[in-house]
């Protein structure tokens, strides 16, 4: 039975019982103490099971518009309450579960009791389920409408006159059937109404709507509910292999993990998020792992309206967790209507076998590699190795051990003949283990890019790659520099933009467009990208190094120190070395700013950039001098010779032209 707004007057979950009327909670029979807010949140949960009741949709009605309060605080205090009078557990709730910014969710069974009216002397607190006994005429219960003594064959009690007036009035009655209809086409009449005004939100909950276009999507960092730090990186994980899978959908534009990863304990507004991202949709969450067990919930949102639509959670063993990711990610793809080719629903569909502990180990390796630190990815080869120890047939691991390795040498943090027969001898094994995988692909093409100088498969590899994972932002952004090194401008170009929209606060892939454009011979779209990608993390200094080369090509030399400067203050180069550039210039000009690089670059040993600084100061012997010895070295500058405009003067050198055609660039 419920009352006549249509909400059930009792409920039951569990031991409690909540009578919505009177606004009482009772467990196993016994009254529990919970007045105001709380109790009356509760109502709005139970009166919508399984439904989001957003935190706006509380405030709405617990808290008028023009009431002073502290609305956060106040229902986070309402939630703790009730929590506590119910013995729930936020992190691994039975009852009420908390959607991050957004609201909550009632996840219990839900029973609807039904009580007849209560004969006199029943004790309160006697089950609700009281049946009457049949009426010996009817044989229906006694009491029910179709029992009663018909109206008309009652006796008169009062006077003749009043007898004929009873009778009168009855004879002016409708029909029953008149007063029925009449009634449902008010009920009707007035339900369109509210339904028109969406007021109390009827539209909403009673009018499917369809779900809008999406063909863009950002999954935001997952929230680590047991707030151990030590789990941070799987809760990272969790989400990159989210963006991951659904990155292997080509219909579908996914932001990078590198964009997401910004927001990540943000308070920002949904909306805005949505647009500074430039996505249809938002995938949030929580994660929390306790022992062996991984609960997530995943919810997706239309991310300009803030409109809730859909979530789920799952709760499996950590031994399933790839399939939990995978699974994810096509309920997902659902949701959002987004077409798979049938080679996309097979790898979505695909689940690979890995050793839970090898997994975790994975994870641990890809949280270092992405602080893109030469220290980090030392630590990220040793979780890689430890992944492999213990699981030696899962090619992902492979391929973490090459790119850490292939990374650490350009970096500068180990020498080519100690980082290069490591990174090939992890590439080789994960090829012969899994030659599918876009990350495998991806290495592949950066081992033929960087260091054997084979164009021909450079190209084809990185194309591989991206046809497998379109939202491979790292393999999309080396494959423009690549192109940019061959001398296809406009394709890098349209490659570098691919990778910012894919991600968009990503400073490599801004980086990478912004010395395309110099590379190009743009030089102004060049320094408004790369003041661009100042802005999105100051203090990275390969910005400030690639706006002095475009301050350099113009001869704006005091703008080329002062971002230089810039570049050497990141990198913690002492004051006193900083100063001495700037006094050097100060006292012999352009010729004085070269012969300080120079000498820098000697004491740092770093032969390609000798020869670069010897080209600057048109000593062309040496330049070509010190290039034999970066090619001996296989120096991963080499790929740039085909194209940088500081070896124009050199390009007419026989010697120059050698070196040109045993590097084999394309003509």
């Amino acid at each position: 039975m419920t009352d006549n707004d249509g909400c059930p007057r009792r409920v039951r979950f569990s031991v409690f019982e909540v009578d919505l009327r009177t606004g009482e909670l009772r467990k196993q029979g016994l009254k529990v103490k919970l007045h105001g807010q709380p109790i009356q949140v509760l109502a709005m949960l139970l009166e919508r099971p399984g439904e989001l009741v957003t935190r706006e949709e509380i405030r709405e009605k617990l808290w008028p518009q023009d009431t002073f309060i502290d609305f956060e605080h106040s229902v986070n205090s309402s939630i703790k309450r009730l929590r506590e009078a119910l013995g729930d557990d936020a992190a691994t709730p039975r009852f009420i579960e908390t959607l991050p910014r957004h609201g909550y969710r009632f996840i219990a069974p839900l029973e609807t009791l039904s009580p007849a009216p209560t004969p006199k002397g029943r004790r309160e607190g006697e089950s609700d389920f009281v049946s009457q006994p049949p009426s010996p005429e009817t044989g229906r219960p006694a009491g029910s409408r179709e029992d009663a003594v018909p109206s008309a064959s009652l006796p008169a009690k009062h006077g003749d006159a009043d007898s004929a007036a009873a009778a009168g009035a009855r004879r002016l009655r409708l029909p029953k059937r008149w007063v029925t209809a009449t009634m449902v086409g008010l009920a009707v009449a007035l339900l369109t109404i509210l339904i028109g005004l969406n007021a109390f939100r009827l539209r909403d909950r009673l009018l499917p709507r369809a779900v809008p276009k999406i063909e863009s999507i950002a999954v935001l960092p997952l929230e680590n509910l047991s707030h151990d730090p030590e789990q941070e990186y799987f809760a990272d994980g969790m989400t990159e292999q989210l963006i991951t899978n659904l990155g292997k959908i080509g219909a579908l534009r996914v932001i990078s993990r590198t964009s997401v990863m910004r927001y990540k304990g943000t308070k920002k507004p949904l909306p805005e998020i949505a647009n500074e991202l430039n996505v249809d949709a938002l995938v949030e969450g929580t994660v929390l792992r306790s022992g062996n067990r991984v609960r997530v919930t995943v919810n997706l949102l239309h991310a300009r309206t803030d409109r809730h639509l859909w979530a789920e959670t799952y709760e499996r063993d950590f031994r399933d967790v790839i399939s939990l990711q995978d699974e994810v990610a096509q309920a997902v793809a659902r949701q959002i209507k987004v077409a798979l080719s049938p080679a996309e629903a097979t790898r979505l569909a695909t689940v690979r076998a890995v050793k839970p502990e090898a997994y975790e180990f994975y994870l641990k390796g890809r949280y270092h590699y992405y602080k893109w630190t030469p220290q980090d990815f030392r630590k990220a080869i040793e979780y890689f190795q430890k992944a492999i120890e213990i699981d030696s047939d899962w090619a992902p691991a492979y391929a973490g051990l090459a790119t850490s390795y292939g990374w650490l040498w350009i970096e500068g943090g180990v020498p080519a003949q100690e980082a290069l027969p490591q990174f090939n001898a992890a590439l080789k094994t994960a090829l012969a283990i899994d030659d599918t995988d876009p990350e495998v692909r991806y290495a592949l093409a950066a081992s033929a890019f960087y260091y054997r100088w084979d164009w021909e498969e450079a190209d084809r590899e990185f194309q591989s790659a991206l046809a497998l994972d379109p939202n491979l932002v790292e393999a999309r952004f080396e494959y423009a520099w690549f192109l940019s090194a061959m001398g296809r401008h406009s394709e890098a170009l349209t490659q570098a933009q691919k990778a910012v929209d894919r991600d968009p606060l990503s400073v490599s892939a801004n980086l990478a467009l912004g010395s395309i454009y110099f590379e190009a011979r743009q030089d102004d779209q060049a320094v408004t990208q790369l003041r661009r990608t100042v802005e999105l993390e100051p203090s990275d200094f390969r910005a400030y190094v690639f706006l002095t080369g475009v301050y350099e090509e113009k001869q704006m030399y005091e703008e080329a120190i002062r971002e230089l400067q810039r570049a050497m203050t990141s990198q913690g180069t002492p004051p006193e070395i900083r100063a001495s550039l700037e006094r050097t210039y100060q006292q012999s000009g352009s010729k004085g700013y070269w012969e300080w690089r120079l000498s820098e670059a000697r004491r740092r040993n770093a032969p390609y950039e000798i020869a670069v600084f010897y080209a600057r100061l048109g000593n062309a012997s040496e330049a070509i001098a010190w290039l034999e010895k970066s090619y001996q070295q296989h120096d991963w500058h080499m790929v740039q010779l085909k194209m940088l405009r500081v070896w124009d003067p050199l390009r007419s050198d026989p010697r120059f032209q050698d070196l040109m055609r045993r590097m084999n660039f394309p003509q």
